[in-house]
């Protein structure tokens, strides 16, 4: 929790927190509408770039370069996005990115 100098201030930090986290909730209802969105929907998911690899792999999908989808590949999609993904959504993964080098394994 950050600093606050007021019970006011705080009240007003919490409530702007329950506006982010529900917006965040909003964009994970939302269906993927692209192939890029169902890949970093299934990595927030996994929390698992080889997971995410294995699953577009599954679906016979080749990388940019023509070979098999990386884990790499994965991770370039997060760190770069594309344009054909809500900002929201990358953000979503860009944090569980974030939580999971920072924390280790997230489950």
């Amino acid at each position: 929790m950050k600093p606050y100098t007021s019970i006011a201030e705080l009240i007003e930090m919490l409530e702007s927190e329950i506006v982010s986290i529900t917006e965040q909730i909003s964009t994970l209802k939302q269906e993927p509408k692209s192939f890029n969105e169902q890949v970093i929907f299934k990595y927030i998911d996994t929390a698992s770039t080889g997971k995410t690899k294995d699953f577009v792999r599954s679906l016979g999908v080749k990388s940019e370069r023509g070979s098999f989808f990386s884990s790499g590949d994965v991770s370039k999609l997060i760190k770069e996005g594309a344009d054909d993904i809500s900002p929201d959504l990358l953000a979503i993964a860009r944090k569980v990115s974030s939580m999971k080098n920072k924390h280790g394994k997230l489950r």
